[in-house]
């Protein structure tokens, strides 16, 4: 992107996260959900980060929260309250580590050994802290001569609300701090000389966070629902509501929790992770599932862990919050717009997130049925990368009003393909496309129907039919993709995932692993079967496309007798390309088409038509673009014994299976038909033969036991 469009992309995305913020910080209103609205501001982030010199003060990104309520005192933070700028896969977390690197001018150095949560021997304490990221409401509490004097929400960082009373009814937050005498007991418990600490600061800043847990959140939704009382959306938003109300007695009744996580005074403390052994010597109450980490690989197992754990424990988490232990290389490093540069939240992958629809394609399901899909920047939602989410129909567009090249947000719940929810229009910048359903098929070019909200293929046969060649294409005679079976083919069908076989190959892990009965390791599975799938002989590949009336043995032949080019010298195989396929394809006639032996005038005409198609060459270009190889070369012939010679098999054979016997028929230069006709050398008749041995014997060809067989590829 270039500065112009980044400027224009940055002042679309303060506008738009400013409403969204506004409206949720300071009305309690939420419009967009929280993982959503992190994705813009990740965006925002990530741009002010690639053209530091379009960074504003009125961006998003230089403020935490929103303006105070009226209805409370307005109290000064002696230091900022800031929030955390947001990462969401591993890579964001070593970009992260990489820019404070770059900024010291130093590689950070681990320990030897591995990253231990049990080590607590401060001399040499882990690089970074852990904690859980707390979906909560974050405040400030200040204590003279250990009496709980003053507490605060965080504001806009500089300025907060005192909500003192109300924080005064929450039984986690004491009232007063430990005489010294029992915090130095707690300090030798916990493996730490008290000599080292200021035991009774006369002054103490703390912060950490106010939340409501589940259970109390499903209560409180009850009763005031049983009372046509406000019913909140999640417990961040009910914890909000209920710190700032003006009444005492209602914050009390709601049972509110809270954890504390930092220290702002300095009462002797060198790494972060004194500061929560201190605060429990003092008497706070501290998250017991936060930890240490040596290295990054500590830090991702502790994301994964909690975000697969997170149902287990009684409140919400979003993610967790990887800290510089050392508190010098924090403060060296300092702030970075209203956000520590020594600090991340690296959140769980959101339910929600917002992307560009790149475009919008139609694809044909097995009943005929077309279905819009949206093309999209590739964005992490529910734990996958996710390109592309039903739009269901044209109808379901007109809803959202949604155009190629908007901004919208995708949503996924449970096993289903991801979802556009909504588009925000906000960020348009009229370069946007106006999308119309097809009046003609894209799959065989018959008028499209249209019956109330669907669309579809006024061909009955056309959904069936396409289903049919999916299921060839992938046939253990052509691409041989065993994964791949009908029923799999019918949902990725029926969920607009792939409209010809090319699509395919353009799958990911993500694509699939949103489906129902699929995981990530089944999806992985079957995307590295279809990756060692896409070199194919020529042969398998004609046979491949489906030609009318060209089966397995026509294709070999047209293979062995139009190879395309021959292998350079002292090389058994080699890789063309399509052009080059389809351009010898297309210079071959009708007449020179029969000249191959079993190839008669309505097989010969079929060939030459389909090449002469520009839907067919189409899709053979599509096959090349996504990766599929075509090698050809010289067949391995051990003699020309049975050069010249036409088989045909017929009925089981006992020592061999039939693919095994052609095998052995092309290596002694023979070819092998299908059909039995004038033009047949010999009918190999195993156990059980068909029709093929009756017409044999009414033609006067040649029929062979498989003893006769035997002997004669000796």
């Amino acid at each position: 992107m270039d500065k112009k469009s980044a400027k224009e992309r940055i002042e679309q995305l303060k506008k738009t996260i400013n409403h969204y913020r506004y409206s949720y910080h300071v009305l309690d209103k939420s419009e967009i959900s929280d993982s959503a609205l992190d994705t813009l501001k990740k965006e925002l982030f990530d741009l002010e980060l690639q053209f530091p010199e379009l960074i504003t003060p009125d961006s998003p990104t230089q403020r935490v929260g929103g303006k105070p309520l009226k209805a409370f005192k307005k109290v000064q933070h002696s230091k900022p309250m800031n929030s955390f700028n947001d990462a969401f896969s591993e890579q964001d977390i070593r970009d992260w580590l990489k820019r404070n690197e770059n900024f010291l001018g130093k590689k950070l150095q681990e320990k030897k050994g591995e990253d231990s949560a049990a080590d607590r021997s401060l001399s040499t304490a882990d690089i970074f802290y852990c904690e859980l990221k707390i979906d909560g409401l974050a405040i400030e509490l200040v204590y003279e001569n250990g009496i709980f004097v003053q507490g605060s929400t965080r504001g806009d960082g500089l300025t907060g609300e005192d909500i003192t009373q109300n924080l005064k009814t929450v039984e986690a937050i004491p009232l007063n701090l430990l005489p010294p005498e029992e915090v130095a007991k707690n300090l030798k418990s916990l493996e730490l000389n008290p000599k080292s600490y200021v035991l009774s600061p006369s002054h103490l800043v703390v912060r950490g966070e106010v939340f409501i847990t589940r259970k109390e959140f499903e209560r409180i939704n009850k009763e005031q629902g049983e009372k046509s009382g406000k019913i909140f959306a999640n417990p961040r938003n009910m914890a909000a509501g209920s710190i700032r109300q003006l009444d005492p007695k209602i914050t009390a009744s709601r049972k509110l929790d809270s954890y504390q996580y930092a220290i702002v005074s300095d009462v002797g403390q060198t790494y972060h992770e004194e500061e929560h052994l201190l605060l429990k010597a003092f008497g706070f109450k501290t998250n017991p599932h936060n930890e240490s980490a040596n290295n990054l690989k500590g830090v991702f197992r502790f994301r994964e862990y909690w975000g697969e754990q997170r149902k287990k424990i009684n409140y919400e988490i979003d993610g967790v919050v990887v800290i510089l232990n050392d508190n010098n290389l924090f403060n060296r490093l300092g702030i970075v717009g209203k956000a520590p540069r020594g600090a991340i939240a690296y959140k769980f992958s959101p339910k929600e997130a917002t992307t560009v629809v790149e475009d919008i394609k139609v694809q044909v399901g097995r009943t005929g049925t077309l279905t819009p899909v949206a093309i999209l920047r590739p964005v992490e939602v529910g734990g996958v990368t996710i390109r592309h989410a039903t739009l269901h129909n044209y109808d379901q567009i007109q809803r959202l009003g949604l155009k190629i090249g908007d901004t919208a947000i995708v949503s996924r719940a449970g096993d289903v393909i991801p979802q556009i929810s909504k588009v925000l229009s906000e960020l348009r910048t009229g370069k946007e496309k106006e999308f119309k359903m097809p009046s003609v098929c894209p799959i065989d070019g018959s008028k499209v129907i249209h019956e109330g909200a669907l669309y579809r293929c006024s061909n009955p046969n056309c959904g069936a039919r396409n289903r049919e060649f999916f299921k060839h294409f992938v046939s253990r005679s052509a691409f041989d993709i065993r994964g791949l079976g009908p029923k799999i083919l019918d949902r990725f069908l029926d969920e607009g995932m792939i409209a010809d076989p090319s699509d395919i190959f353009e799958l990911k892990e993500g694509d699939i692993a949103v489906l129902e009965r699929f995981g990530e390791k089944s999806a992985g599975n079957l995307i590295r079967e279809i990756e060692t799938h896409k070199k194919i002989s020529l042969s398998r590949f004609l046979y491949s496309l489906g030609i009318l009336h060209v089966g397995q043995e026509t294709a070999n032949l047209l293979a062995k007798e139009f190879p395309i080019s021959n292998p350079p010298a002292g090389r058994a195989s080699f890789q063309f390309k399509m052009k080059g396929l389809i351009d010898e394809y297309q210079k071959l006639s009708i007449e020179g088409l029969q000249k191959v032996p079993d190839i008669g005038p309505r097989v010969a005409k079929s060939i030459y038509e389909w090449f002469h198609n520009s839907q067919n060459e189409k899709f053979m270009r599509n096959l090349e673009k996504v990766g599929v190889e075509i090698i050809g070369g010289k067949r391995h012939t051990t003699s020309d014994k049975l050069r010249g010679e036409m088989f045909v098999l017929t009925g089981s054979l006992g020592s061999m299976s039939r693919e095994e016997a052609k095998e052995k028929i092309r290596a002694l230069g023979g070819n092998v038909s299908e059909t039995v006709s004038k033009n047949t050398s010999y009918v190999v008749a195993g156990s059980e033969p068909g029709s093929k041995f009756d017409k044999a014997k009414k033609l006067g060809v040649e029929i062979l036991n498989e003893k006769e067989f035997l002997n004669l590829i000796k």
